[in-house]
């Protein structure tokens, strides 16, 4: 079977200002997904992910690099029919029902009026909009407006589904209650590309990741493997001893193959490292004077694995200048 979507070395230039100044927006990014993943988008804003998006939508042309839809190029209409997208800011007319939005997104699919007829209260419906269907949008909430910019990326019975941001401008409840919706479309079995910079929002939700930061890829790859969950990972309280002793403890401690990360507190230190190697920490701490006095399981986070990445490409970006 074709994957579901293919990037390969995307690249993105605008032009601005009187002087026509280039700004790379994407810079050399490459991904697949495979039918049925969920892949999550993520960076901070102004990474590059709303533009990698219309460049895979057609919207706009890459500057360099290969984009395919179910093995065909993203300009291709018949691809695009499998599509179901829903922008960061959803406009809709306010003066329309949430029916008539859809009626109209479903003209422009060429799908049939009976069709239409029966699927849109059945989407609204599901999406817990049932209630509102005779009301004019004017009144809707920001939630409300997300589940119809959901209902009409459903209406065509897409394979993939690409949201931005969808997450953007909710409150807690709105957000829990579009997670819980994004579960269910994965269960059905549903494509989704979606984007977020509010990383533990989705971190549950998608199979794999690719983390853009200043338009660049710093990591892509299965989310299980990214965030080393097949390597359980400790926490250590270590006690210090005091006088002349401490810093020679903390410079012996530190220097441990294993240690990951540490932070230094007054007549203590955090350190983190794989759980099978706290037996050789524990043995190290009492050569040294110093004694572990607590211990917790730990794992990586998307947030954590961002800042650490992060961090690393700026040190390697500096290196080079």
């Amino acid at each position: 079977m074709s994957k579901i979507l293919e990037v390969s070395h995307l690249s993105k230039t605008f032009r601005v200002g009187l002087l026509a100044r280039p700004v790379v927006a994407v810079r050399d990014v490459s991904f697949s997904m495979e039918p049925g993943q969920v892949l999550g988008y993520l960076g901070p804003n102004g990474s590059g992910k709303t533009t990698s998006i219309k460049c895979i939508l057609g919207l706009i042309q890459p500057s360099q690099g290969d984009i395919r839809l179910f093995g065909q190029s993203s300009n291709s209409a018949e691809a695009r029919t499998r599509v179901g997208y829903m922008p960061e800011h959803p406009y809709f007319y306010d003066y329309l029902k949430p029916t008539e939005v859809l009626d109209y997104v479903g003209q422009l699919f060429g799908i049939d009026a009976q069709v239409r007829r029966k699927r849109i209260p059945e989407l609204l419906e599901r999406l817990g909009l049932g209630h509102a269907m005779d009301r004019t949008l004017r009144g809707f909430s920001k939630g409300m407006l997300q589940r119809v910019g959901i209902a009409q990326s459903l209406l065509n019975d897409p394979d993939l589904l690409i949201y931005d941001e969808p997450m953007s401008g909710l409150d807690p409840v709105g957000r829990k209650e579009l997670r819980e919706l994004l579960v269910e479309l994965r269960e059905e079995g549903r494509s989704i590309f979606i984007t977020s910079h509010i990383l533990s929002d989705i971190e549950n939700i998608c199979d794999s990741v690719v983390i853009l930061n200043q338009g660049v890829a710093i990591a892509e790859g299965p989310l299980d493997t990214l965030l080393q969950r097949d390597k359980l990972q400790s926490s250590a309280t270590i006690r210090l001893p005091s006088g002349e002793q401490r810093q020679a403890a903390v410079d012996a401690l530190v220097a441990l193959p294993a240690v990951t990360a540490s932070t230094e507190t007054e007549g203590a230190m955090m350190i983190r490292l794989p759980t099978d190697a706290v037996p050789q920490l524990s043995a190290k701490a009492a050569e040294c004077g110093a004694h572990l006095v607590d211990l917790q399981p730990v794992r990586d986070t998307l947030e954590e694995l961002f800042m650490r990445k992060a961090v690393t490409t700026a040190s390697d970006s500096g290196d080079d200048s």
